[in-house]
């Protein structure tokens, strides 16, 4: 009887429209009920393997089981980046694709003594981090990989300074501006710095 009774329900569900399935697996992301969702998302995939919305909505509910904050924070890049470029579900599967590998590879950086470790915690320090540029060749994609699961540490001016000037170059100016605002008082009027909001201005 249980079985017949869970058949229906899903003939019941494949009647239900895709938007609206979606609607429901979205809302119970946004709750954090990350089972349910994966769940809901997964039986939409199963009906509509094409869905770029079920097959992105699975990883996240995926990925939301062992870290909430990442998947809340790709979710929210991938719900600005759709309504804003052509070719957001291209992006998000490169940042899939790429987080994988980028975890493992930060790991291997983060290889340090524990002492170190425990000082560091889940960041990556400022040589690690451009270790890790150097072996993919790009500071942008880099960036892009690691700026949803971990955090840069920065701990000289000159680190910082390359750092800004850095994000500037790749037209991350709005988070420039974000790091100069946090973090430029704990540098006093350090005209190097200071310097480095005229650099931003100027780039946008």
């Amino acid at each position: 009887m249980v079985g017949k009774i869970d058949w229906m329900n899903s003939v019941k569900m494949s009647r239900v429209s895709p938007e609206i399935r979606l609607q429901r697996a979205e809302g119970a992301f946004l709750k954090g009920d990350y089972s349910y969702a994966l769940r809901s998302y997964g039986l939409i995939l199963k009906d509509y393997p094409s869905l770029d919305e079920a097959r992105i909505g699975v990883y996240l509910s995926d990925l939301g089981v062992e870290s909430e904050a990442e998947a809340q924070a790709l979710f929210d890049y991938y719900q600005v980046i759709k309504r804003e470029k052509k070719n957001a579900v291209e992006i998000i599967d490169n940042l899939i694709t790429s987080l994988d590998t980028t975890k493992h590879q930060i790991e291997e950086l983060l290889s340090h003594p524990v002492q170190e470790q425990v000082e560091y915690g889940d960041g990556i320090r400022y040589s690690d981090f451009l270790a890790l540029v150097e072996s993919r060749g790009s500071f942008k994609q880099t960036f892009e990989d690691i700026m949803f699961s971990t955090k840069v540490i920065i701990t000289e001016k000159d680190e910082f300074i390359d750092f800004v000037k850095q994000l500037t170059k790749e037209g991350f100016n709005e988070m420039a501006l974000g790091y100069l605002d946090g973090m430029a008082k704990h540098f006093g009027n350090d005209q190097d710095v200071l310097a480095l909001y005229s650099l931003v201005e100027d780039t946008e």
